[in-house]
């Protein structure tokens, strides 16, 4: 059997003083957690389109990158081929899951029958692949932004015709994350958006849109797929304005039109940052609406101001994101998804395994920190006496709905002027970073 990473030996855990590069010095996938070992509080997954598909082009210059087992055509073959490479790279890594577009996998046909044909072939090898590797589909998802026919859109195009080959796409995308056993479907809208309102009806579009997804959720009913139905926010780029900007845009239009009952969000961290928020922000946001479903691990650029995907080596920001996951119990469905490319000028086969064992450490790191955090308690203890005064008879009154503002107005004429307290950011900071470990 053809081994596509050769030079690469499957990475091992050796500990915070290996010296060796291409070891984990963090992540101990079977090391118990408080109650459940590493690998299931991450649940890691590798994506497909910047692993396999990335050129590590940019506007400037061409691809850079090194693919030996990829012949840059649109073969079926080579599709396949690329296939098996990822499983190799998916084992050398121990990354249980990954996602991917339908595009990534397979080429684009010559109409709507052609490329459910192509995607067939490719996920006859997934799927092989997964028996062999035991490694899972976290999420699919289509691919409704590359393709001229989606230059106004997808859902939300201005052309009806469009609207039904977007849907033709995500039904047949859902088709094989179904046959897949993938554990989750995501709706990403590229290019769901305008460049200007001058030639924008946007209810008509956020009608469209909407009436998209409940589609879609008939659909998945149909075929009896139990997997979770996903949102991701982005705020901008490649449009001016995109209807998903940040997380509490997506949960107002779900609840607008009815469909929060059927969908969580996968919340990006670059995205996050590029809609001015952050990470943890959009997170907690998410989570107190019981709606935080899976998370695409990478860092921006912030100075750039444009969606860099950046593989994550924040230990803060993954501390963070963890202590988030860990206050909704862990994850269900969803995971880590590295939704993050190398950079231009890291463009050997050996920088996918750099790359993913930064990702992966960071990571685990953050997952230590957060539990300590946690099990210490002083940040939590803190918050809890902050608050203490809307534990009292007026604050259960005003939380219940019971209190009026003439029962306010009584109250705040009977004591004088409130002593207000330090918010103590500063101690807290300091308590915060005492369990950051490089």
């Amino acid at each position: 059997m053809t081994e596509f990473f050769p030079d690469v030996e499957p990475i091992r855990f050796a500990g915070p003083d290996a010296t060796d590069e291409m070891v984990f010095r963090r992540y101990e996938r079977d090391r118990m957690v408080d109650d459940k070992p590493m690998c299931e509080h991450l649940r890691f997954a590798s994506a497909y389109w910047h692993t396999m598909r990335n050129p590590l082009s940019d506007p400037f210059g061409v691809g850079t990158a090194q693919m030996p087992w990829d012949d840059g055509s649109d073969s079926i073959d080579n599709a396949c081929r690329r296939a098996r490479a990822f499983f190799e790279f998916l084992e050398k890594c121990g990354i249980d899951h990954y996602c991917f577009h339908d595009r990534d996998v397979a080429p684009e046909g010559d109409g709507v029958v052609a490329s459910e044909r192509n995607l067939d072939a490719v996920v006859e090898v997934l799927a092989e692949e997964q028996a062999r590797t035991g490694a899972n589909l976290l999420w699919g998802t289509a691919c409704l932004f590359t393709h001229p026919r989606y230059v106004h859109g997808a859902s939300t195009s201005c052309l009806v015709d469009v609207f039904a080959h977007a849907g033709a796409q995500v039904r047949k995308a859902m088709d094989v994350t179904h046959a897949l056993g993938g554990a989750g479907y995501v709706f990403w809208g590229g290019r769901e958006g305008y460049s200007s309102l001058l030639n924008t009806d946007m209810k008509r579009e956020l009608d469209h849109l909407a009436r998209f997804l409940h589609m879609a959720v008939e659909y998945k009913h149909q075929i009896g797929f139990k997997g979770a139905f996903y949102i991701e926010p982005k705020p901008k780029e490649p449009t001016t304005h995109q209807y998903d900007s940040d997380a509490a845009a997506c949960l107002n239009f779900l609840r607008e039109h009815d469909l929060l009952e059927h969908f969580s969000l996968n919340i990006e961290t670059n995205h996050a940052e590029l809609a001015g928020h952050a990470m943890r922000h959009e997170l907690q946001v998410s989570r107190m609406a019981g709606a935080l479903g899976s998370i695409d691990a990478n860092i921006g650029t912030p100075n750039l101001g444009w969606d860099t995907d950046c593989f994550p080596g924040n230990l803060y920001l993954a501390t963070e994101v963890m202590l988030e996951v860990l206050a909704m119990g862990g994850f269900t469905t969803g995971g880590l998804n590295f939704d993050a490319k190398r950079r231009r000028e890291s463009f050997e086969p050996r920088d996918l395994f750099h790359a993913h064992i930064l990702g992966m450490d960071t990571f685990a790191a953050g997952l230590e920190a957060a539990a300590a955090i946690i099990a210490e308690g002083s940040i939590d203890a803190f918050i809890s006496e902050r608050y203490a005064s809307w534990d009292s008879e007026l604050g259960r009154r005003i939380e219940s709905g019971e209190a009026t503002l003439s029962d306010l107005h009584a109250h705040a004429s009977s004591i004088g002027e409130p002593a207000v307290v330090s918010g103590r950011q500063e101690r807290l900071e300091s308590i915060f970073n005492r369990f950051i470990r490089g």
